[in-house]
């Protein structure tokens, strides 16, 4: 078996879309291939259109149901139990792909020696082929053999893990599995795999549609995703420190886990939750401290962190009560501006 591509599914079942990212894997124009779809405990009727799918391409389409609800890691993990390809890929199961995603993907592969491939990818908030709005989801100076520069611009810049394939060994030579229970999976894991490429290639085409809607991970603001964001930033930490690479990539390390759990964290936190509480933002900084107590002066921090930012996160290190009091302040004025700016027009 060449590939095996697997589709975490939850409640999919609404607006077509699972029914479009199926169809977009269905009729990919390699043949050596497999969809193994995972049914993640969906309360509609996702699981229905799986099997539907299952009879009418009984040699390529597989279904798993979980008894459970174990998010997106713990449905990956399932389909990795059974997956046989040489090479591996995932897809969410709202997206879809162009009809040679995976010819091109392996074709590069097969031309170069890579055992990570990947691509550009849209944003889009409709059902069509039509292109979106295009991100670049690497770089090509970090394409050929892996040097120790190659793998730093990674490990910052990793790009999707969704918008990749890889080869077996990557996953499969690795003893842990994505955090089941959790979202920001990928994140947990991503960078000991990025560690275990030797050759990686991407192709500068955006043929992986990323759908845009108001129940997406991305676009969900939550006290449970903002733990989870957190906790996955810890499991990335544990990992370097399992597999001997956190002092080699430490600055690299640092500022990923200075973004993850805790910049994107405060910062959609304080936008997205309400009520906020001080227990919460107060620990996000307190652990902060604890894994990295010197972050402000890392390099990538002092390079990539706007002004602002720099500020309010120096703020809240000092004082959490003044910080919140200051943000909702600041928050509250700019709502103000842009309500006056509004009548105006």
């Amino acid at each position: 078996m060449k590939l095996s591509i697997i589709v975490p599914v939850y409640n999919m079942a609404a607006d077509g879309k699972l029914e479009y990212c199926l169809e977009s894997l269905v009729n990919q124009t390699i043949s050596d291939y497999e969809i193994i779809a995972v049914d993640d405990c969906s309360t509609d009727n996702s699981l229905e259109i799986l099997h539907q799918y299952e009879t009418k391409y009984p040699d390529k389409f597989k279904v798993i149901a979980s008894p459970v609800n174990k998010k997106q890691g713990g449905a990956k993990n399932l389909g990795l139990e059974i997956a046989q390809g040489e090479w591996i890929g995932f897809i969410d199961s709202d997206d879809w792909i162009t009809q040679d995603y995976y010819e091109k993907l392996l074709k590069k592969a097969r031309e170069t020696g890579a055992d990570m491939v990947g691509c550009d990818y849209h944003l889009t908030g409709e059902h069509s082929m039509k292109i979106g709005q295009v991100v670049h989801n690497n770089k090509t100076e970090q394409t050929g053999a892996l040097t120790k520069e190659k793998y730093r611009s990674l490990l910052l810049d990793s790009g999707s893990l969704v918008v990749k394939i890889y080869k077996r060994n990557i996953i499969f030579d690795y003893p842990n599995r994505f955090p089941e229970g959790i979202f920001y999976e990928d994140n947990a894991i991503g960078k000991s795999w990025i560690l275990r490429a030797k050759h990686f290639e991407y192709i500068q085409e955006p043929m992986y549609y990323y759908y845009q809607h108001n129940t997406s991970t991305v676009h969900t603001i939550s006290p449970k995703r903002c733990e989870d964001r957190m906790e996955a930033a810890k499991i990335m930490i544990a990992e370097a420190k399992q597999f001997g690479y956190l002092e080699e990539y430490k600055e690299e390390l640092e500022y990923s886990f200075t973004l993850l759990h805790y910049i994107n964290t405060l910062f959609t936190y304080m936008v997205g939750v309400k009520p906020i509480k001080y227990g919460f933002v107060k620990k996000m900084g307190r652990e902060m401290k604890e894994y990295f107590p010197d972050f402000q002066n890392n390099p990538y921090y002092q390079k990539r962190t706007n002004a602002e930012e720099k500020k309010l996160i120096a703020m809240q290190q000092k004082s959490t009560l003044w910080f919140i009091v200051y943000y909702k302040l600041l928050w509250g004025y700019r709502n103000f501006r842009k309500k006056l700016a509004k009548n105006k027009v």
